[in-house]
């Protein structure tokens, strides 16, 4: 039973606390599942590959048959993941925010990550765009902080949008710099 010095006393200690950790507020762009689609076939005829040269090169006495169906039920398996699930579902799970203290990510569709950066801790701010990333409209923002985490990027925005987060960023990391002096 709570009494209510104790209720009163653990309110001011909720209301004084930070914010708990929460989902960042923004998916990335929906060009990313195109981005992901073609990386996942790409990835599938390097496979196909593989197993058509297992195939004609490796002798029918070289590798038992049950092996070599299996490599081709690999490739069919893995082809199927990388193009019709993953990208929907790393769509779903990547998310990214910028507020006025800190930038917000979360990555990963198996391995979860969630990370903070304190707008005072960036050291510097880029914009990179793949040659995948430019077909598609997109960027990536990295921003590289003095932790032993190292860069943290949030991943294929609009290319235009990408620009806009970064120059905030650097403009408002400046600006905490120049208050910190």
């Amino acid at each position: 039973m709570i009494t209510a010095g104790l209720a009163d006393r653990m309110g001011a200690m909720t209301a004084d606390a930070p914010a708990p950790v929460r989902d960042p507020a923004w998916s990335l762009s929906r060009s990313a599942i195109g981005l992901w689609v073609t990386e996942g076939v790409i990835g599938a005829l390097f496979w196909v590959v593989v197993v058509t040269a297992v195939f004609v090169f490796v002798p029918d006495g070289g590798l038992p048959s049950p092996l070599r169906w299996a490599l081709v039920a690999f490739a069919v398996l893995e082809a199927a993941v990388t193009i019709g699930i993953r990208p929907w579902i790393r769509y779903r799970v990547h998310r990214w925010e910028v507020t006025g203290e800190a930038v917000y990510t979360l990555t990963g569709w198996l391995t979860r990550t969630w990370t903070l950066v304190p707008i005072s801790r960036i050291q510097t701010v880029d914009v990179t765009r793949g040659v995948l990333q430019q077909l598609f409209g997109l960027a990536t923002v990295a921003v590289l902080t003095a932790s032993s985490q190292g860069t943290v990027r949030v991943l294929h925005l609009e290319a235009d949008v990408a620009q806009r987060v970064a120059d905030d960023l650097a403009r408002r990391a400046e600006l905490v710099r120049d208050e910190a002096t």
